[in-house]
């Protein structure tokens, strides 16, 4: 790996050398006010040749600006900035005048004063993109003081219930990642990173079920990109207050960005309640081979909660541009908080005939502080070919991330007789390295152009996981807390992945596109259970294929597409730390796991027509081999172990669809559905289930005169399978208002979620040769919250490159 990076760098710097003697030529200068001769920063300098663009910047707070590294030939350099005539300019650069220095440039105000700015039509907020959907979170002022949870239940494909579990398509094994590269906070528990992330910070989620050689094979599902709000040109920056009866949090951003330097920094904390009750009723059953099963006891639960979780992170990013060709990006990040779930629960256990064996509650205390780290470091070189860059990319995170829990039983009498300590402190390293390079050209045929672009990468990620667990227990209540051994373990794992790629996009004039490619993955996984002494190994390899073609022919295209995805195992599935918060409940990992392997294939067709109609439909086919799925079994005291295995196969076949259209000039309409047939599997285990599963949303969004916006939104989904039962349907809908004043820098909105019922209703029914349950679950989401944003400062577009930055299940930052 030395010798690799050694050689990398001497690449880059022959390349960076070869690429200033075939390109000698330097313009400079700087531009002026005409009238008041003050400098005009942050203005566009482009040159031309012809309609072609060879490269551009924009001039610093002083109005200078240099564009280096440049061919010798003639051009026409165009300058331009909001107010003032653009300006175009006649340049040639010789080979014995390779440099020169345009001077002073005075550009001419336009002699006239903007007034108040009338848009003729809304930005959608649901958007196709071709290779994957875009749902627009900033448009949509009900989300305003909510969660990330709260806006990916308005996302097409996507199903987020009352907990905050996402799947897509039916299938939850999924990659979220944040501005196109991996978060630890994602990977540790996304229903509980969800509910931290504030939506004020969010700008789009992108949803891709079809993912690219270029991409990560990790992600069953697909991968859903979480955009967050960046900064543009100039000093700007926000401020933002949220108050509610379930929500609160508060939040600033400040950006910096000058000609090759950029500097953002953001900071947010947060607040959120969860509230919910819970009764169910579990049937222990001995399996009988000749007969049917029969019943040994009944356990009735009866539980409510109400808990406060308090969080919040930071971000640092700065970036710089020593050259027109050259980038470096540094960002870093933290994540820290405090998620009770503490919880009351009454247990009563009887016989078939109603005779009481066992009756008690059980007051849990469970915490989980937890924090995490991440630093990006990345280098982009530019070629002058435009789209032709090499990059290296290096990424370091670290989570510590400890649970610990108290339980005190008490009998019918309200006597103390158990108690129980138990603590888990674990942590995930995490180690990337990545280059890329991308090589366009053009191949001009008499009938037909041809653009072409080769991509080829290669990249290593060692993942290096440790758990620590300790249970301590006092069997009467009374006596001090004792250590038991048997309950107490030390285990480290270790996970290896090195991978290469290569990925070919051909575009023609004729409105055909192919993406094929191959990506090759090696995975190697150690594990270590130090208290006894016992080891795990296991590698395997993967090559994993996709194809995408599609043909556009004026507003309409079809495509259709084939890929592999891998999903390894996540950290929670692995860990074999017992969470006995709930004696009749225990839930555990499983550090054998297998990864799944599917096959995802996908027929769509997209039209839109030049009133605003976006039509977008699908038809796709997925098969899972060894699927991850949270399995239960219960012995015979009514004890149920839950733990996620490998099931044999898991099958969807479905059809989505989505829409947006703007019916009139301020009126935003989107919605869509979608509905599939789930097969379930494992000849192992004697169990199979399926079924039918739909979702449909609506959003509408109407601006009203005085800069008032008015939002309504609404989904119902019919719940989904799982191998041993069913989730019945939840809804959630919201209604919004927005007012915007002092010159639309500040604005106050005003949120209603489900103001028509107080909570929502879910019920989960569960089989298997062992037992029988029916539980019925009441979540408080009735929910107001008002919302203060104020924004400051000078924004501008124009400038500055994109730093690339690791994405470990993506292709590259944004």
């Amino acid at each position: 790996m030395k010798h690799l990076f050694t050689l990398l760098l001497l690449g880059v710097g022959a390349a960076s050398a070869l690429a200033q003697a075939l390109n000698p030529g330097k313009l400079s200068g700087s531009l002026t006010d005409s009238t008041t001769t003050k400098p005009v920063p942050f203005a566009t300098v482009a040159l031309m040749n012809g309609a072609k663009l060879i490269t551009g910047t924009t001039t610093d707070g002083a109005g200078m600006f240099i564009l280096p590294n440049l061919p010798v030939g003639s051009y026409r350099l165009t300058v331009s900035f909001v107010g003032y005539s653009t300006k175009n300019l006649p340049v040639v650069l010789t080979a014995d005048q390779p440099e020169r220095q345009l001077g002073s440039i005075l550009l001419a105000s336009e002699g006239k004063t903007l007034g108040e700015v009338t848009v003729a039509g809304q930005k959608a907020i649901v958007e196709d993109k071709g290779d994957r959907l875009v749902y627009n979170a900033e448009k949509d002022i009900s989300n305003a003081g909510g969660t990330a949870a709260d806006v990916l239940r308005k996302v097409p494909t996507l199903s987020v219930d009352m907990d905050g579990n996402v799947q897509m398509r039916g299938n939850g094994n999924i990659k979220v990642l944040i501005n196109g590269k991996p978060s630890a906070m994602m990977a540790r528990n996304l229903a509980d990173a969800l509910r931290q992330m504030p939506a004020n910070v969010i700008k789009s989620i992108e949803v891709i079920t079809s993912p690219g050689a270029k991409y990560d094979a990790e992600g069953s599902a697909g991968i859903i990109n979480i955009i967050t709000k960046k900064a543009l040109q100039g000093f700007n920056g926000t401020a933002s207050v949220t108050a509610g009866n379930l929500n609160r949090g508060i939040g600033t951003s400040l950006n910096l960005k000058k000609k090759k330097f950029g500097l953002s920094l953001s900071a947010n904390g947060y607040q959120f309640r969860n509230q919910r009750e819970n009764q169910s009723v579990r049937t222990t059953l001995l399996p009988s081979s000749d007969g049917p099963s029969v019943p040994l006891n009944i356990l009735t639960q009866t539980s409510s909660a109400d808990n406060t979780g308090t969080g919040g992170y930071g971000e640092m990013s700065v970036d710089y541009d020593p050259d027109s060709t050259n980038h470096i990006n540094f960002a870093a990040n933290a994540w820290g908080g405090y998620y009770p779930n503490n919880s009351t629960v009454v247990n009563r256990l009887t016989n078939p005939a109603g005779a009481e064996l066992q009756a008690f509650r059980n007051n849990v205390n469970f915490r989980n502080p937890y924090g995490n780290g991440q630093f990006d470091l990345g280098y982009t070189k530019s070629f002058q070919k435009p789209g032709q860059e090499f990059s290296i990319l290096t990424q370091f995170s670290r989570m510590p991330d400890n649970y610990v829990y108290d339980t005190d039983r008490f009998s019918t009498a309200d006597l103390l007789i158990y108690r129980q300590h138990s603590s888990n402190y674990s942590n995930n390293t995490e180690y990337t390295f990545q280059t890329d390079y991308t090589h366009p050209f053009t191949i001009n045929g008499r009938r037909d152009t041809t653009n072409i672009k080769l991509e080829i990468g290669a990249k290593g990620i060692l993942r290096d996981i440790g758990s620590e667990y300790r249970v301590t227990q006092s069997l009467d209540g009374q006596s001090p807390l004792v250590a038991d051994s048997s309950q107490s373990n030390d285990f480290n794992y270790t996970q290896r992945i090195y991978s290469g790629y290569t990925a070919l996009r051909i575009d023609t004039k004729r409105k055909w596109s192919l993406n094929a490619g191959a990506r090759f993955e090696h995975t190697d996984i150690r594990g270590d259970f130090l208290t006894t002494q016992t080891k795990l190994a296991s590698e395997y390899t993967n090559l994993i294929p996709s194809i995408t073609l599609s043909k556009s022919i004026k507003t309409h295209t079809l495509k259709i597409s084939y890929t592999q995805r891998i999903q390894r195992p996540m950290v929670w599935y692995l860990n074999p730390w017992l969470n006995q918060s709930d004696p009749k409940n225990i839930q555990t990992g499983n550090p054998y796991l297998n990864p799944e392997l599917s096959h995802a294939s996908e027929l769509s067709y997209n039209v839109s027509t030049k009133k605003g109609l976006s039509v977008n439909t699908a038809l796709y086919y997925r098969l899972t081999n060894n699927a991850i799925d949270y399995l239960s079994t219960v012995d015979a005291a009514g004890i149920s172990i839950s733990k996620p295995q490998n099931i044999a196969q898991r099958k969807a076949v479905g059809l989505n669809l989505n829409l947006s259209s703007q019916p009139v000039k301020n009126w935003n309409l989107n919605g869509g559905g979608d509905i599939r047939y789930v097969m379930l599997n494992s000849p192992a285990l004697n169990q199979s289930n399926s079924g039918l599963v739909w979702s449909v949303n609506l959003n509408t969004s109407y601006k009203l005169p005085q800069n008032y916006t008015l939002q309504a939104n609404g989904n119902f989904s019919s719940g989904w399978l799982s191998l041993q039962g069913i989730n019945t349907g939840f809804y959630w809908h919201s209604i919004s208002a927005k007012r915007e004043f002092m010159d639309k820098k500040a604005s106050l909105t005003l949120g209603l979620n489900n103001p028509f019922n107080r909570g929502v209703s879910q019920t989960n029914r569960q089989s298997a040769p062992t037992f029988e349950s029916e539980a019925h679950s009441y979540f408080i989401r009735r929910s107001v919250r008002l919302t203060f944003e104020w924004r400051f400062g000078q924004m501008n577009t124009g400038g500055g490159k994109k730093g690339k930055k690791i994405s470990n299940d993506d292709k590259d930052g944004r």
